[in-house]
C-alpha cells in the first residue's frame, strides 16, 4: 500500500513538473510574442515592417521565417525599392501576383497549416536551399481579403506539429495582418497623393516638396545639381490627330523612357500636360547633357501604337546645372525657382530653334540666382 502511494506520488509530481516547465515555456513565449508586438507596432513604412518580419527568428528561435505577399500591380515592389528595400538581398520575401497559390493550399479555409514540410502545399513559402522538417504557414487575413502569408521553419521535426495549440500564432498573425494593412493602405494614401495616376511618376506636388530638400542637400555636399524641363513636341497635334487616350498612351511611353534613362534617385515628376521635370544628382552639365541627348534619342526611336496606328514623337529638352556656393544668401525656395525657370527658358530655346533638340543653360551659381531674382 505504501509502496503504491508512493507510486503514485512520484507520477504526480513528475506530472506537476511538465505542468510547470509547460507554464514556465508558455511563459517564455507569451513574453517574447509581446516583445515583438511592440516593436512591431513602432514601425513607420511598409520598408521597415518587412524588414523587422524577416529578421524575427531570434524572437521564436526559428531557423526561418518569411514572408508572402500578394503584388498584383507589382506596386509593392516598386514601394519597398524607393524606401531603400534591396529586395535581391532578401529572397524569403515572396510575392505572389494572385491570391492562386494560397488557394491551392489552404482552399476556402483560413486556418494555418503546422505541420510536415509537404512540397505540394509548402514549397510555394519558401525560399530556401535546406527544407525544414516541420513548418507554420498561416495566411494573413483582414476584412475577408487575403495579403499574403507567414512563413516559419524549423529543422526540428516536432516543433510544429498539427496537434499543437494555435494560440500564440494566430494572435501574433493577426497583429501582423492589421500592421500589414495599415502600412499597405498608408503607401497607396501617401503615392496617390503626390504621384502622377497616368504615368505613375511623381507629381508637381512632390516636385515642389523634393526640390528644396535637394538644394538643401548638395549645398551640404557642394554636389552639382542638374535640372531637365522636358515638353513632348506637338502634343496637341496628337491629341487632335488620335485622341486623348493615344495621347495618353503617348505621355506613359515617354514617361517610361525617361525614367529608365535616370538612376533610382533621380526625381521625375509630370509637371503639367505633356511636360516634366528631372533632378539629376552629382551631375555636372556635360553628363547632364549626354544624359538629356540619350533621352532624347531613345523616344525619337519610340513607335508607339495606338489605336491601329503607330505614332511617332519627339521631344525638346532644356538643361540648367547649379553649382552651389560655398556661402549662400539665398534660401533653397527661392533657388529652386530660379532653377526650374533656367531650365524653362532652356526648353523655350530649343522649341524655338526646331524642337527635338536639348539647349543647355549651362551652369547657375548662387549669385547667377540672386541676380535673376532682381530682373
Amino acid at each position: 500500500m505504501e509502496e503504491d502511494l508512493t507510486t503514485d506520488l512520484v507520477v504526480l509530481q513528475s506530472h506537476l513538473e511538465g505542468m510547470l516547465d509547460r507554464v514556465h515555456s508558455n511563459s517564455n513565449t507569451l513574453r517574447r510574442f509581446q516583445m515583438f508586438e511592440r516593436g512591431l507596432l513602432d514601425l513607420n513604412s511598409l520598408a521597415e515592417m518587412v524588414e523587422y518580419v524577416l529578421n524575427a527568428q531570434d524572437f521564436f528561435d526559428l531557423d526561418y521565417i518569411g514572408f508572402c505577399l500578394i503584388d498584383a500591380k507589382d506596386e509593392l515592389k516598386k514601394f519597398l525599392q524607393e524606401d531603400g528595400f534591396e529586395l535581391k538581398e532578401n529572397p524569403q520575401l515572396i510575392f505572389f501576383n494572385d491570391n492562386e497559390v494560397l488557394q491551392v493550399a489552404f482552399g476556402g479555409s483560413n486556418s494555418p497549416y503546422l505541420g510536415k514540410f509537404k512540397s505540394l502545399k509548402c514549397a510555394s513559402f519558401f525560399a530556401v536551399d535546406e527544407q525544414p522538417s516541420s513548418v507554420a504557414v498561416i495566411p494573413l487575413v483582414r476584412r475577408g481579403q487575403c495579403l499574403g502569408a507567414l512563413s516559419m521553419g524549423s529543422l526540428t521535426t516536432d516543433r510544429f506539429t498539427d496537434t499543437m495549440a494555435t494560440d500564440f500564432i494566430e494572435h501574433m498573425t493577426s497583429v501582423v495582418g492589421v500592421c500589414l494593412e495599415n502600412h499597405l493602405n498608408y503607401e497607396m494614401m501617401k503615392r496617390t497623393s503626390l504621384i502622377d495616376t497616368l504615368t505613375g511618376v511623381n507629381n508637381r506636388r512632390f516636385l515642389e516638396q523634393r526640390l528644396g530638400e535637394e538644394i538643401d542637400r548638395v549645398q551640404r555636399s557642394s554636389e552639382p545639381l542638374s535640372c531637365f524641363f522636358l515638353d513632348v513636341d506637338f502634343f496637341k497635334k496628337v491629341n487632335d490627330t488620335y485622341g486623348h487616350q493615344a495621347g495618353d498612351q503617348v505621355l506613359v511611353a515617354v514617361a517610361n523612357v525617361i525614367r529608365e534613362q535616370l538612376r533610382n534617385n533621380d526625381v521625375l515628376a509630370r509637371y503639367g500636360g505633356e511636360e516634366f521635370v528631372a533632378l539629376l544628382a552629382n551631375i555636372d552639365e556635360a553628363m547632364a547633357v549626354d544624359i538629356a541627348e540619350r533621352i532624347r534619342k531613345k523616344i525619337k526611336s519610340l513607335a508607339i501604337e495606338a489605336q491601329n496606328e503607330v505614332i511617332s514623337v519627339t521631344i525638346s529638352i532644356g538643361s540648367v546645372t547649379y553649382k552651389p556656393a560655398k556661402r549662400s544668401h539665398l534660401s533653397s525656395t527661392e533657388i529652386g525657382v530660379d532653377l526650374i525657370h533656367q531650365a524653362d527658358e532652356a526648353l523655350y530655346k530649343a522649341k524655338n530653334s526646331g524642337r527635338d533638340k536639348v539647349v543647355s543653360a549651362g551652369i547657375m551659381s548662387d549669385h547667377l540666382a540672386l541676380a535673376n531674382l532682381f530682373k
